[in-house]
């Protein structure tokens, strides 16, 4: 079972920047998506940004032109470099690889790491 360890959450003030991080234990081959998604209290899980297999990525309109979203194959690491936070982006971070096994797609979950960006 591929087991994602995520970092770098942490409180920054409002207008600062985190990066997170997210490795994967093993190499996943065929991987479909790498990304992020975030949950705060009270709210679903949603998007924050992916990347496919061919380096395609889409983002979530509220973090379009704040964060970027990039991999390094070599280390099976997803990165999430966050500018200009905002309070609203306080939420916990999820890492989430999606891989094609046997034509049907497995989904991996992190941890979840925090993220509180204060006023």
């Amino acid at each position: 079972q591929v087991q994602l360890v995520e970092s770098g959450g942490d409180l920054v003030q409002a207008g600062g920047s985190l990066r997170l991080s997210c490795a994967a234990s093993e190499n996943i081959v065929s991987i479909r998506t790498m990304g992020w998604y975030r949950q705060a209290p009270g709210k679903q899980r949603e998007l924050v940004a992916e990347i496919t297999r061919s380096d395609s990525t889409n983002y979530a309109d509220s973090v379009k032109g704040r964060f970027t979203i990039s991999r390094d194959n070599a280390k099976n690491t997803v990165y999430l470099q966050m500018n200009s936070l905002k309070p609203e982006d306080t939420a916990v971070y999820y890492c989430n690889v999606q891989e094609w096994v046997v034509g049907t797609i497995r989904v991996h979950w992190g941890q979840g790491t925090q993220v509180t960006v204060s006023s």
